[in-house]
């Protein structure tokens, strides 16, 4: 053989080499590459669980305060409707003379006020002139605790939501 043979088959005998060798590196690569395909696979799968169990806890505890919340708007507006009642029984009472506001007056004989006061002894304060109220101061008077009785439970409603929704 001549030396250029030699090298030739030197030189095809190092290409055949190297090119095994390139060949198990490969395999080597890819079997390490689908190892750790499978571990971030394994990964995203669990993230995704733990996502998933989170949103659904959310949910639930977002589905109970909404029954929560339900159930105090349902308490709320009974308070309301019993208040309202009793404000429109009150009201007509007043109107059929059933029932009559009066005052305490003051003992102060000096002052020469003339305040027709209640006739008869029965009441809650003994011997304590009153003074019974005209039927329409009467009204304004119904009118304005109606008001405040509904504010108040506005006020109550609005607290109870804001306590329910702000831990």
């Amino acid at each position: 053989m001549t030396p250029g043979q030699i090298l030739g088959a030197i030189l095809v005998a190092l290409i055949v080499g190297f090119g095994g060798a390139w060949q198990v590196q490969d395999w080597r690569m890819g079997e390490k590459l689908a190892k750790q395909s499978g571990l971030h696979g394994d990964d995203l799968a669990a993230i995704s669980n733990a996502a998933s169990a989170q949103a659904r806890a959310e949910q639930g505890k977002r589905l109970a305060l909404e029954q929560q919340l339900a159930g105090q708007d349902q308490q709320h507006s009974k308070e309301l409707s019993n208040a309202q009642r009793n404000q429109a029984r009150l009201r007509d009472q007043l109107a059929t003379a059933d029932v009559r506001l009066s005052v305490l007056l003051a003992e102060d004989p000096a002052s020469g006020c003339n305040v027709p006061t209640a006739t008869g002894t029965a009441g809650v304060v003994h011997a304590a002139r009153r003074a019974k109220l005209d039927q329409a101061h009467s009204q304004r008077i119904i009118a304005i605790t109606d008001d405040g009785d509904n504010a108040i439970i506005a006020l109550r409603a609005c607290q109870a939501y804001v306590r329910a929704v702000a831990p």
